[in-house]
C-alpha cells in the first residue's frame, strides 16, 4: 500500500523532500506558511495539497511527516505530531538543546512513536559499505578514524563551524564504533565574528583506546570531505568530495615481530559499491519503517547522542577559550570557586560558572557553563546540572535529582532522594534513589519542597512553601500543601489566562491547553 508523507516546511530543504518523496511516490501534503512557496510547488507538483498549518494538516489521514523547518521550531512542530501518535523525520539537529532531544524522545517512547532524525550521512552508500566492511572485520579491530569537512564558504551567522558542520561526523563516527565517547575535547579559532569559531578540531576518546578526530572549517582554499578508518588489519579511505569518490582499502599496518614492531606495506584495494542519493535512501527507509513503526538508524537515542557529543564539544571549546584568556592573569580556570568552598575530585564545570561562598560539590557531579550557585550550596556526588542555571543560597542538589539547563532553585529549597529513610538502616547507593527530574527552564521558589521521584516539567513553576509529590506538567503553576495546579505560566514566567488558547501578554508567545496539558501553538514566538 503507498503511503502518504507530509512534507513540514517549503524552504530549500523541504523543497528537496518534497522533489524526493514525489520520486519514490510517497508524497502526500506540505505544510507551509507562505502562500507563494505553497502555490508554486502546488503547480510544481501536479495539484500537491497544501496547508497553511500542521493543525489544518493533521486533520487528513497522513501516514507520517517530515520536518524540513528551521532547528528553532523543530521542538514544538515534533511535540505537536508524537502528541498526534503520527511518525516523523526531523532534519538535524533534531533540536537545539540536549535536554530537548531527550525530551521529545521520552514522549515518543511513552506514546510508542516511530522518532527519526535526518542524519544524512547514514544513509550514504559509501557509508553503508564502510560499516559492512567494519562488521565483516575487513579491517580488524578499529583503532582510530578521522574526518575532514573543510570548505571555503557557507559561513552562517547564527552558529559555529562545530555545530553547522561536524553534526555529519560525529553521527558517522557514533555509527561505526557503536560505543559512546568517555572524553571528548575541542579547540578552535574564531576569526570572522566574535565568539563564532570558524575552525575546530575535536578529538574523541572511545572505550577500548579507540580515537578519533573530527576537523571542520569553512576557512580552508579547497573543499575536502574524508573519512579515514585504521584498523588492526587494514585501512579505509572514502573522499566524498572527489570525483572519483571511491572506497580504497589499503592492506597497511603494523605487525609486531618477535617484539618488534614491522610496517605492513601490502596492496591497495578499490571497493565498488552501488551509487544512490543519500536523501533518496533515507527517506524510502522512513517511508518503509512505517508501517513496523521500528527506526533502528537514525532514531530518537541515537539523536541524543550527536547531541549530548556536541555539547560536550562546547563546553571544551569555551573553556580552551576562557581558559586562554585568563592565562594572561597567570590563572588557566574557567570558572570561578570562591576560595571557603570546597571542589572534590572527578568534577566537570563548565566555563563562565560561579560558585560562591561555604559550597561544596562532590565527586562525580557534571556542572554546566555559566552556572551560579550561591552561599552554602551542597551538590551531591553524580549529579547532572545543564547550562545557565541558578541556585540560591543553602540548597541541596543531592545524588539522584538532574536540572536541565535554565533551571532556577530559590532560596532553601529542599530536594530529597530517598522516599523511607531511616538513620538506623541507612539506604546508601544509587540502587535505592528515587530519581527527581527538573526539566529546562523550571522554577522553583523559596523553601518550597521537591519528593523525589518526580518529574518538573519544562518552564513550570512551583510557589514559595509549595510540596510536590506528582510529576508537574510543562508549563503549570504549582502551589499548595501538597502543591495542585492553580493555572499555566509562560515560558518567560508570566501567569496566563485560563482559556483553551491564550497568548503572553509579556512576550506574545501562543498556548493551547488540552485536558491537563499545555503546549506551544505552532510558530508560537
Amino acid at each position: 500500500m503507498t503511503k502518504r508523507i507530509c512534507v513540514i516546511g517549503g524552504g530549500k530543504w523541504g523543497r528537496n523532500h518534497v522533489r524526493t518523496l514525489a520520486e519514490i511516490g510517497a508524497l502526500g501534503g506540505l505544510v507551509e506558511p507562505d502562500a507563494d512557496r505553497r502555490s508554486a510547488l502546488a503547480a510544481a507538483f501536479d495539484g500537491l495539497p497544501t496547508f497553511e498549518t500542521l493543525g489544518d494538516a493533521l486533520s487528513e489521514r497522513f501516514d507520517g511527516y517530515t520536518v524540513a523547518t528551521p532547528a528553532a521550531s523543530h521542538f514544538d512542530i515534533a511535540c505537536q505530531l508524537i502528541d498526534a501518535g503520527k511518525p516523523l523525520l526531523v532534519e538535524k539537529p533534531i533540536t537545539l538543546r540536549a535536554a530537548d532531544a531527550r525530551e521529545l524522545v521520552r514522549r515518543a517512547q511513552a506514546k510508542s512513536v516511530p522518532l527519526m532524525v535526518g542524519h544524512l550521512l547514514l544513509f550514504h552508500p559509501a557509508i553503508r559499505t564502510i560499516k559492512s566492511l567494519i562488521d565483516d572485520d575487513k579491517i580488524g579491530r578499529i583503532q582510530y578514524l578521522y574526518s575532514n569537512r573543510l570548505n571555503l564558504g557557507t559561513i552562517r551567522t547564527g552558529e559555529n563551524i562545530l555545530w553547522s558542520f561536524a553534526p555529519h561526523d560525529i553521527s558517522v563516527f557514533q555509527h561505526l564504533v557503536g560505543a559512546r565517547p568517555m572524553q571528548v575535547d575541542s579547540s578552535g579559532g574564531a576569526f570572522l565574528q566574535p565568539g563564532i569559531h570558524d575552525t575546530t578540531l575535536t578529538v574523541l576518546h572511545y572505550p577500548d583506546n579507540i580515537v578519533g578526530h573530527i576537523f571542520v572549517s569553512w576557512l580552508h582554499p579547497f573543499k575536502e570531505h574524508r573519512l579515514v578508518v585504521i584498523g588492526s588489519k587494514g585501512m579505509l579511505s572514502f573522499e566524498d568530495s572527489g570525483d572519483d569518490k571511491s572506497i580504497l582499502y589499503y592492506e597497511k599496518g603494523v605487525d609486531w615481530i618477535r617484539g618488534e614492531p614491522i610496517p605492513r606495506d601490502g596492496p591497495t584495494e578499490q571497493i565498488a559499491y552501488e551509487p544512490a542519493l543519500p536523501l533518496t535512501e533515507e527517506l524510502r527507509y522512513f517511508v518503509e519503517r512505517v508501517p513496523d513503526r521500528t527506526i533502528d538508524i537514525a532514531n530518537g537515542p541515537q539523536a541524543v547522542e550527536v547531541m549530548e557529543i556536541l555539547e560536550r564539544a562546547t563546553t571544551s571549546l569555551l573553556d580552551r577559550d576562557h581558559g586562554r584568556t585568563d592565562m594572561s592573569a597567570s590563572n588557566s580556570q574557567s570558572y570561578y570557586v570562591h576560595p571557603s568552598s570546597v571542589i572534590d575530585d572527578d568534577v566537570s564545570i563548565g566555563a563562565g560558572t560561579k560558585i560562591w561562598h561555604f559550597s561544596h560539590v562532590q565527586s562525580g557531579a557534571r556542572i554546566g557553563h555559566n552556572c551560579s550557585l550561591g552561599q552554602n550550596v551542597n551538590i551531591g556526588n553524580n549529579v547532572q546540572i545543564g547550562s545557565n542555571v541558578k541556585i540560591q543560597n543553602n540548597v541541596s542538589v543531592y545524588e539522584g535529582v538532574q536540572l536541565d539547563d535554565y533551571v532556577f532553585c530559590g532560596p532553601s529549597a529542599v530536594f530529597t532522594n530517598i522516599l523511607d529513610p531511616r538513620s538506623k538502616y541507612p539506604q546508601r547507593g544509587a540502587g535505592h534513589y528515587q530519581k527527581t527530574h527538573v526539566k529546562a527552564g523550571c522554577s522553583i521558589g523559596a523553601n518550597a519542597t521537591i519528593v523525589c521521584g518526580t518529574t518538573l516539567g519544562m518552564h513550570s513553576f512551583v510557589a514559595a512553601g509549595a510540596v510536590i509529590t506528582k510529576d508537574v506538567p510543562d508549563y503549570a503553576l504549582m502551589a499548595g500543601v501538597p502543591a495542585r495546579r492553580i493555572g499555566w505560566v509562560c515560558e518567560c514566567g508570566e501567569r496566563l489566562a485560563d482559556a483553551p488558547k491564550v497568548t503572553c501578554t509579556r512576550c506574545d508567545r501562543r498556548y493551547e491547553a488540552k485536558g491537563e496539558c499545555l503546549a506551544p501553538l505552532e510558530g508560537a514566538g
